[in-house]
């Protein structure tokens, strides 16, 4: 009984201490053995480990990618438009001896804290450098940037025992106070390249404009010379016939013309006419019995027959065009000779009476 009352408590103590002196490493973590706060050994390899009892304890830290949100701070670019930045950052423990001898008893706490500052210092240098502007943190080419934040920030964690995987901008923002300058600064350039475009497009039509303008002045000064020719000709040809007719018969062709010049002088709506009756004007008016011509009146009496049949086309051929009266007509000098229809006879009838008045 008395050697039974010793050995239990032997047991029992052994296993205790059995139990104390042995620990587990989980695959995810690596762990220290310290021994009156000096480093003993490393396990980082997952497994069962081994310690002195009461003497040596274990510190273990996790041995995944972590993940770390930065401050917002405030960046001036080159442009001297200030920015709102909040980045993140992820990093793991690569050395734990080197990151328990940077960050003693803190722990990770201590030494997020001591990478912040870090991702700090390194964004506000590398988004403040010359040649990087607002415009090129805001676009799609900051991956550059946030590479060489990542890189100047793994190169100075190293001293703690930390490696910054990578880095990454959150937002980018304009200070609130900014924002309505900014609006109006795009505003402003949006307006100048719209008033660009209807520039170009309003000299696109100018010149749209004068080549239509040009081809219609080129068009008419064609028709307008093809018109000319086509009515010199015909001129031509008018005088022409005019001349023949004028050669047949020239007593008949300047009775004619007087006719004309007796409707057009004496039609409704002209001006009042005063002269003597015995004037050059009404010439045909008078009585010409030697001469063997009739008066105008004994003329509008005639009947057609009696006309020479020869003669009767080469007078009212030029009738219908109204050729310049001959020098040697002075009965036409009284009135302008128009284009008129071939005065017969019964039309000459309402010009007889008007001879003892003047209108």
């Amino acid at each position: 009984m008395r050697k039974t009352t010793f050995i239990l408590p032997a047991i029992v103590v052994l296993a205790i201490v059995a139990m104390s002196s042995i620990f587990v490493v989980d695959e995810r973590e690596k762990a220290l053995v310290m021994q009156f706060g000096q480093i003993r050994s490393v396990k980082e390899s997952p497994g069962l480990g081994f310690k002195i009892p009461v003497i040596q304890e274990v510190v273990k830290y996790d041995d995944r990618i972590l993940s770390l949100d930065t401050e917002t701070i405030e960046v001036t670019p080159s442009d001297d438009r200030r920015l709102v930045v909040d980045a993140f950052a992820r990093y793991r423990i690569a050395d734990v001896v080197q990151f328990r001898q940077a960050v003693g008893l803190g722990g990770v706490r201590t030494a997020e804290d001591r990478l912040q500052g870090i991702l700090n210092a390194q964004i506000r240098e590398v988004l403040g450098a010359d040649q990087v502007t607002s415009d090129v943190i805001l676009s799609t080419d900051r991956r550059i940037l946030t590479n060489r934040i990542r890189d100047q920030a793994r190169a100075q964690a190293l001293s703690l025992g930390l490696d910054v995987v990578d880095v990454r901008l959150k937002q980018t923002n304009l200070p609130s106070q900014n924002l309505e300058a900014t609006f109006a600064r795009m505003r402003a350039e949006r307006e100048r390249e719209a008033a660009d475009e209807i520039a170009r497009g309003n000299e696109a039509a100018q010149r749209v404009r004068a080549l239509a303008d040009r081809t219609v002045v080129e068009t008419q000064s064609a028709a307008s010379r093809d018109a000319d020719i086509i009515r010199g000709e015909a001129d031509a040809e008018r005088n022409g016939i005019f001349a023949e007719a004028y050669g047949a018969d020239q007593e008949f062709f300047g009775f004619y013309r007087s006719l004309q010049a007796y409707e057009t002088a004496l039609g409704q709506g002209n001006s009042s006419l005063v002269m003597t009756p015995d004037g050059e004007f009404f010439e045909y008016f008078k009585s010409q019995g030697s001469q063997g011509i009739p008066t105008a009146a004994a003329a509008a009496d005639a009947p057609a027959a009696e006309a020479p049949a020869e003669d009767a086309p080469a007078a009212e051929t030029p009738a219908e065009q109204t050729p310049a009266a001959p020098a040697a007509e002075p009965q036409t000098e009284a009135a302008p000779a128009e284009e008129a229809p071939a005065a017969d006879g019964p039309e000459a009838e309402p010009a007889a009476p008007v001879t003892p008045g003047s209108n």
